[in-house]
């Protein structure tokens, strides 16, 4: 039987130790080509972060104002990128608004789920009215909300505002309640992020911007109330005004928010039709509505203290006419007896008290007479 010497392993062991060697060459290259991708891909390379990425970022890029695909907003004719303004604001708002033109934070009452209709509701309008926009856009749009809410010419529930008029076939208040938008799934992208903003909105926060704005547009039309405002500035894709005169002062957005919010979506249109002539909730309709009521509300409260200073009793004005037409019902609504159908009073009887003593604390005679 064949037997090596001991000298013929020496050709094995140092052939061991080459490939020992040439692995230990080959693991140095790839992890000095893993470092040099790693950093190509961070930017640390100086010359190719000052090539492809500038230090300071692009000239668009402001921070928590950008998103995926926001760059489509600064972008001229072109197609090059430019520096734009996040808020183009008219020099009697400016950056630093008046006492008349800041509004409170909301603060939202009620049970968890109005709380939750709250939420759902401000969040639609946010995406569906400006789900494309930089956060600014988007802020401006719930505030617009939430100054609507705090008005008195307008519901005092969040889910009531931006579902208003949604059960007209047109008018409605904002229109993705009443063209059809809604039957598109929203991205769960954009929807998260919308409700981000409305989050911090309905936790009080105040995009102070828009001031008292309760009216805004895109910038694509120009509809006819537009001369009738006082335009507070460009944000977005949207322009923003306010009303003039006391209407559009902060003293007009007191009313706290109500906390019974209604179903979260938009109204059935089966029992109202759209109704001739003037649009109850035309913008220039509306602020006459709250000037004769504020001029109501002051002459009432002169009445009081001058009987209060002469001992007699205070002689209140006649209720101020809001110029709001009562609903026309659809004909099937009529023939059943039309507005005296939704009156409390044909509510069904289920008191359990006799009948002898339902009057119990009436008088039974008036004094005096």
């Amino acid at each position: 039987m064949f037997r090596l010497s001991p000298t013929s392993k020496r050709p094995r062991a140092a052939m061991g130790l080459r490939e020992w060697a040439a692995w230990l060459l080959i693991a140095l290259a790839l992890s000095l080509g893993a470092s040099q991708i790693v950093r190509a891909q961070r930017g640390d390379d100086a010359p190719a972060r000052e090539r492809y990425q500038p230090r300071e970022g692009l000239a668009f890029e402001r921070a928590d104002e950008n998103f995926p695909g926001s760059a489509f907003y600064f972008l001229d004719e072109t197609g090059s990128l430019v520096l734009p303004s996040p808020a183009i604001l008219t020099d009697d708002i400016g950056g630093s608004p008046g006492r008349e033109d800041v509004v409170r934070g909301v603060v939202l009452r009620g049970s968890p789920v109005d709380r939750a209709r709250a939420l759902q509701c401000l969040t639609a309008a946010i995406y569906y009215e400006a789900a494309m926009e930089p956060d600014a856009g988007q802020q401006a749009v719930a505030q617009v909300v939430l100054n609507r809410m705090m008005h008195p010419s307008y519901p005092d529930t969040v889910c009531g505002v931006v579902y208003q008029g949604s059960e007209r076939v047109s008018g409605c208040q904002f229109t993705f309640s009443c063209d059809g938008a809604m039957a598109r799934a929203p991205s769960a992208v954009y929807w998260s992020r919308a409700r981000r903003v409305a989050e911090r909105a309905l936790a009080g926060y105040v995009y102070r911007p828009v001031g008292t704005a309760t009216h805004y547009h895109t910038s694509e039309v120009s509809p006819y109330w537009a001369p009738s405002l006082d335009f507070i500035g460009t944000i977005g894709a949207h322009r923003f005004y306010r009303w003039k005169g006391s209407a559009g002062r902060s003293a007009a957005f007191m009313r706290a928010h109500l906390g019974s919010e209604p179903f979260p979506g938009p109204k059935p249109r089966t029992a109202l039709v759209q109704t001739a002539g003037a649009d109850p909730l035309d913008p220039l309709a509306l602020a006459k509505a709250y000037e004769a009521a504020r001029l109501k509300a002051e002459a009432d409260h002169a009445s009081v203290i001058e009987a209060q200073r002469l001992g007699r009793a205070p002689q209140l004005a006649a209720p101020a006419t809001s110029g709001a037409q009562a609903p026309a019902y659809a004909a099937d609504v009529i023939q059943r007896g039309g507005d005296a159908v939704f009156r409390g009073s044909n509510l069904p009887d289920t008191s359990q008290v006799r009948p002898e003593y339902r009057n119990s604390g009436q008088w039974i005679h008036q004094p005096g007479t």
